[in-house]
């Protein structure tokens, strides 16, 4: 692992603990937070396995219902009859907070089903159908809405995970590297300067001697 090409000096050495310190209490934050993340993400995943599965259910009940509906008053009476209904859908972005993030997520309300035609054209296959593809629609707009999170979600996971390998591969190992490299240089020079003083003190306690014996 390569280091930082610095000065092995004690001022550097403070620096980079002081880096290889944050680089290591920001790594145990981002791993809590892609655990949270992925927790996080596996729920809205789950919650889409069940909307599918009710998904299936609706369409199984739905589309045989519109069948007999048109095969009851045929297919011209039925597009007068859907002429007359009309609702309106109310579509807008929210802020999901999870994780202590804001994430941009996706909001839906709709209408209260109302059976828009005259009783005097109304079939219990029309009211069937009407309830049938309403129940329907219900569920695929909760579905986007949990899927837009989902992905939302998805998206974060991966740019924490980027951000932990970074700390993990380069900028903990270097830093380390460069810690243990500007010790051992500073340590080395102790050692000389402890020996050189050492010497010093022997060659000035020799040259004493040698000038008391003359």
């Amino acid at each position: 692992m390569a280091r930082e090409q610095i000065a092995p000096t004690k001022s550097n050495l403070i620096k980079v603990k002081e880096r290889l310190n944050i680089a290591q209490e920001g790594h145990d934050l981002l791993e809590q937070k892609r655990e949270i993340l992925v927790s996080e993400l596996m729920r809205r995943v789950e919650q889409v396995k069940l909307l599918e599965r009710d998904l299936e259910k609706r369409i199984d009940t739905a589309y045989p219902c519109a069948k007999r509906m048109l095969l009851m008053i045929g297919r011209q009476r039925a597009r007068r009859l859907s002429e007359n209904i009309h609702y309106n859908y109310k579509l807008k972005e929210k802020q999901i907070i999870t994780a202590g993030m804001k994430l941009p997520g996706l909001e839906i309300d709709l209408p209260s089903i109302e059976l828009k035609y005259s009783p005097l054209n109304s079939f219990a296959e029309c009211d069937e159908t009407v309830i049938e593809f309403f129940e329907l629609l219900k569920i695929c707009t909760e579905m986007a809405v949990i899927r837009t999170i989902a992905w939302r979600l998805a998206r974060e996971v991966k740019r924490t995970q980027r951000r932990v390998n970074a700390l993990e591969k380069m900028v903990i190992p270097t830093a380390s590297e460069t810690k243990t490299y500007i010790e051992s240089v500073l340590e080395e020079r102790e050692r000389d300067s402890f020996f050189t003083s050492k010497l010093l003190k022997k060659k000035g306690a020799s040259n004493k001697l040698h000038e008391a014996s003359h």
